[in-house]
């Protein structure tokens, strides 16, 4: 089952997670994108794909900046 079929619940509330946008604050930049996030606490979960692909990528081209 990939991670995009998986129902995932807060670990926090328990609450089923719901796609919402997550706007994101790195060295002056904003950036969005689309994330599982709990609809009463507000945390979100971050696939380790997306932690070790996408944002590592934005975060080196931003630090070489």
């Amino acid at each position: 089952m990939s991670d995009k079929e998986r129902r995932w619940k807060c670990g926090k509330c328990s609450q089923e997670l719901v796609q919402q946008k997550v706007v994101f604050n790195y060295l002056g930049h904003t950036f969005s994108h689309d994330l599982p996030a709990c609809p009463d606490c507000g945390q979100v979960f971050i696939s380790k794909e997306l932690a070790e692909g996408r944002i590592a990528e934005l975060e080196e081209e931003l630090e070489d900046k």
